[in-house]
This record gives C-alpha cells, sequence and structure tokens, in this order.
C-alpha cells in the first residue's frame, strides 16, 4: 500500500503536469529535485535543482497543444515509488527533423518518485 501523502504528492504533481501549470509542479518538488528521462537505455536530459526543471517543463510544455498523463498503477521499492504511466500528447508546431504539428504521440513507460521532507525530490522518467 502506497503511503497516502506520497500518493497525494504523485497524483498533484501530473494532474499538475496534465494542466500545464509549471508553478504547482515546482511547488511539489524540493529545490534540489533530480529529473532524468531516459529513452530506452540512454539518459535522454536531466536537470538538476528546481530552477532547472523549470527551465525545462517551459520548453516541454510549448512543444504541446495538449497533453495527458494517466496514471495506471504504483508500487513502492524501498524508499521510492514507481508509477506506470500511460502519455497522449498532440505537438503544438512543427519540429525540426522530427514531428509535424498536430502529430499525437502515444506511449507507455514509469516514473520513479523519490521524497525528501514531504516533496518530490526525484523524478526518473523510462519511456
Amino acid at each position: 500500500m502506497i503511503d497516502a501523502a506520497r500518493h497525494a504528492l504523485i497524483d498533484a504533481y501530473i494532474d499538475a503536469y496534465n494542466h500545464f501549470d509549471i508553478d504547482r509542479m515546482l511547488a511539489l518538488v524540493t529545490d534540489d529535485v533530480r529529473f532524468e528521462h531516459h529513452t530506452g537505455d540512454e539518459l535522454s536530459v536531466a536537470t538538476n535543482g528546481k530552477a532547472e526543471l523549470e527551465k525545462l517543463a517551459r520548453v516541454g510544455a510549448a512543444l504541446f497543444a495538449s497533453r495527458h498523463q494517466k496514471l495506471l498503477k504504483m508500487h513502492e521499492e524501498g524508499t521510492v515509488v514507481i508509477a506506470t504511466i500511460e502519455f497522449h500528447g498532440e505537438i503544438a508546431e512543427d519540429i525540426p527533423d522530427g514531428p509535424g504539428a498536430g502529430s499525437i504521440i502515444e506511449m507507455q513507460g514509469t516514473s520513479e518518485f523519490g521524497f525528501h521532507n514531504g516533496k518530490i525530490n526525484r523524478i526518473i522518467d523510462r519511456g
């Protein structure tokens, strides 16, 4: 059973993400938060600290006309919570050498959440 406070933090973070509410996302993380996104076995992006995460979040939000993460399930592994998440997004503008505006991206992956002093201090996405 997932700790209720941790479950609520993850739910709030995903809700803020889905609503493009970056300020609310940042309010839920520690100042020294570590974020990583892995594509396959490769680390594709990483940030250290709230300021770097904010920059990445604002760039990421601008890429999508709409986006939605759906929490499918969660389980604890030691001190972290692993969430299986389904993602659906629509690209806002043509991306050079990438998908065009209106393209739909759908995928499923996991996000590992770590915690410190009642906030999220680590997010490791794998997809």
